[in-house]
């Protein structure tokens, strides 16, 4: 193609992707909507302007998207199983993943403009959902998302929606955006903010075995985007792919001090030396349920004398990587030992005994906690 500089005639008479010798091989007064038979065949088109080599692109019903979308989920096992999922723009709940799709000219997919939220599903209550329901309108207010459902509203469609898909063990994960309408930067086409929902069941084995993390070169998001679980997660995920790079299971973050901040989609925390639990402050970082959750429960090793205290401060790099025992902390991996950060060994290189502690703590609050923090679902 040439370049801008060595165009001949101008721009309006100039076709830069079809060139007048490639025929496309059929004609627009041809095609009749939606018969399985109609196909696009276009061209590659080789440097001297010819075409070469068709491929053919079928003109698809909507029936016959929805089967090819059920044919491709069929057709490889995935770890992750999608039970039902609920969407405002349709009003309902589907329980059939080829139906389980969200509208392409809805903001949150083409410009991020959408928070979420978790909850895990264990023994048929769904753990810690107000605590998580809390944060998700508060992200939305950030975000400034006005949430097309008053909060008690979207509890019940949550709940609903687990309900339906029959998921004893799993996660809910739930998405509010500002909702479908064009293309355009601002939302103010949007005509409402859409809600969406969707019950899995992951099928890996549970892993608590220790692993290894590295310092992220990745930049860590500013205070203002951290804060909030917004659906812009391009930084989280090269950080992830960094990891995963270097053999290692997470990237940790420093802020814009060099201070330990956080992992991908997990918090971090410590067991310093003089046995207290250190968490770095949240000023900076994404709230996580889980690690409050956790450090209140920590409160029973204090009384046990497994710890001495529980402190939520700045974390230096230098303290963190020559404490007792480091752990991440979320949702996903509740609570996981950390054997060595970069080249350093953390303690003494095997899971520690308080993170063991603090995992059996937090497993058994899933199954058996309070009703703060355990919500029945009627199945």
């Amino acid at each position: 193609m040439a370049s801008l500089s060595t165009l001949t005639n101008p721009i309006s008479e100039t076709c830069f992707f079809l060139p007048k010798s490639c025929d496309l091989g059929f004609s627009r007064s041809k095609i009749a909507p939606f018969a399985r038979s109609n196909i696009f065949k276009n061209s590659n088109v080789s440097s001297e302007g010819q075409c070469s080599s068709t491929f053919d692109v079928p003109l698809l019903s909507c029936s016959e998207v929805t089967e090819r979308m059920r044919t491709s989920r069929e057709s490889h096992k995935a770890k992750q199983l999608y039970l039902a999922m609920y969407s405002s723009v349709s009003g309902g709940i589907t329980i059939d993943p080829a139906a389980m799709v969200i509208p392409m000219d809805d903001h949150m997919v083409h410009r991020g403009h959408g928070v979420f939220d978790t909850a895990a599903i264990v023994n048929g209550y769904l753990y810690e959902l107000d605590q998580h329901l809390d944060r998700f309108v508060g992200s939305a207010t950030m975000a400034k998302i006005q949430i097309p459902f008053d909060r008690e509203s979207i509890r019940q469609i949550l709940i609903r929606t687990v309900s339906v898909s029959e998921c004893k063990n799993g996660s809910l994960r739930y998405w509010v955006s500002a909702g479908p309408g064009d293309f355009q930067l601002s939302p103010s086409g949007c005509h409402r903010a859409a809600l969406y929902a969707i019950v899995i069941k992951d099928q890996s084995p549970p892993d608590h075995s220790g692993i290894r993390v590295v310092t992220s070169s990745i930049p860590i998001k500013p205070p203002q985007f951290a804060v909030m679980k917004s659906v812009n997660y391009l930084p989280n995920v090269l950080s992830k792919m960094e990891a995963e790079e270097n053999d290692a299971y997470a990237a940790i973050w420093l802020d814009s001090d060099g201070l330990v901040a956080e992992g991908p989609n997990m918090n971090v925390a410590f067991v310093t030396k003089e046995k207290e639990l250190l968490m770095p402050c949240f000023d900076k970082i994404l709230g996580g349920c889980t690690a409050k959750r956790v450090a209140v429960l920590a409160a029973n090793l204090v009384k046990e004398g497994k710890l001495r205290g529980i402190r939520v401060e700045n974390v230096s790099v230098e303290d963190g990587k020559r404490a007792d025992e480091m752990m991440l902390i979320g949702s996903g991996v509740h609570v996981r030992s950390v054997v060595q950060w970069d080249e350093e060994v953390i303690g003494n290189g095997r899971e520690g005994p308080v993170t063991q502690a603090l995992l059996n703590l937090l497993l058994e609050d899933m199954k058996s906690g309070p009703p703060t923090v355990r919500v029945h679902v009627p199945y």
